[in-house]
């Protein structure tokens, strides 16, 4: 037991070392809201780019030995979103409220906090195993999103509409493009690319993880997440405890591996995603209970992870 839990606080702890740093510096000032959307912006279209090509181009591992990791994932994140609905559909009274509810439960914090987790406990396997995972479990978090928040969205005039225009997001994700082009370039086995290219691309993609941290610290607002009730604590609720329970009875249902197990449960525990609060915020949705809700769960999410991987750990499933 206490080999499982020097596990689970190795791979946890540096993501909330940085995340304190973060909240440190901006405590102090050393860093603003103009420094975290500028370095958001560095992470989002340049580093994390280039940490999820050149991880993939690196890697020996063959998507169809992932089917059924990807396949768990895809079969987790439809029920969590059905589970969600239904229960929105009862006992979340506010329009507003309804689809920020549902993609709190289903939309986990993969690129970053899920990432950074699983390259702490596999090194560059678990990269190379999370990113060919994150990007295609992105583009069904996507079209999900844009179901469950269509409600609210007065921008758009029908779904048809929103369906294109998200579409057209997607397709201009940096991170879904980096993805798509390292698949692509290892389908065509092309050869590696020169030695200076790579060390300047991994050098780029080194800053990612770190650097999106510590943003992550700096715009907490402490007092707000400790002040939830109500329909936020309910979404904190589900996204912290039942949808990693879910995970993992997926996990064993699905005879997943130890490594595969991991990745999967890294995943789905992770919090709420960043662009959850993005998202409801341009499709009209209740933005503050999605900032809420996001904030709450960064911290306690982790926590609930470290605690979850420490007894499947002791079980031997990770």
């Amino acid at each position: 037991m206490l080999s499982a839990l020097l596990f689970a606080f190795n791979i946890t702890m540096p993501n909330l070392l940085l995340m304190a740093l973060g909240v440190f510096m901006q405590k102090r000032q050393v860093v603003n809201d103009n420094f975290v959307n500028t370095a958001s912006h560095i992470v989002f279209n340049y580093s994390l780019p280039c940490l999820l090509f050149f991880s993939v181009l690196k890697s020996e591992i063959n998507i169809s030995e992932q089917i059924n990791l990807l396949g768990t994932g895809f079969l987790v994140t439809f029920l969590l979103y059905f589970l969600a609905e239904l229960y929105a559909y009862f006992f979340v009274k506010d329009i507003k409220d309804k689809g920020v509810f549902v993609q709190a439960i289903f939309r986990s914090n993969m690129a970053i906090i899920g990432l950074a987790t699983v390259v702490n406990a596999y090194g560059e396997m678990g990269m190379s195993m999370g990113a060919v995972y994150m990007g295609v479990i992105t583009i069904l978090y996507n079209v999900l999103s844009v179901i469950c928040l269509s409600r609210t969205d007065t921008k758009s005039t029908g779904f048809q509409q929103k369906a294109v225009g998200m579409t057209t997001k997607m397709a201009k994700n940096p991170l879904i493009i980096a993805l798509v082009s390292a698949f692509a370039y290892k389908f065509l086995g092309l050869p590696m690319l020169p030695e200076f290219i790579t060390k300047t691309g991994q050098l780029v993609g080194a800053v990612a993880l770190p650097l999106a941290l510590i943003c992550a610290g700096a715009s907490m607002d402490l007092k707000t997440m400790f002040q939830l009730s109500g329909v936020s604590m309910q979404a904190s609720i589900g996204r912290i405890l039942f949808a990693p329970l879910i995970a993992v009875a997926f996990g064993m249902a699905f005879a997943l591996t130890p490594v595969q197990f991991g990745v999967l449960f890294i995943m789905v525990a992770s919090p709420v995603a960043a662009a959850s609060y993005v998202m409801a915020k341009a499709m009209g949705g209740n933005d503050i209970l999605a900032a809420n809700i996001l904030a709450f769960t960064t911290v306690f999410s982790m926590v609930g992870m470290g605690v979850g991987i420490a007894v499947l750990r002791t079980v031997g499933l990770v």
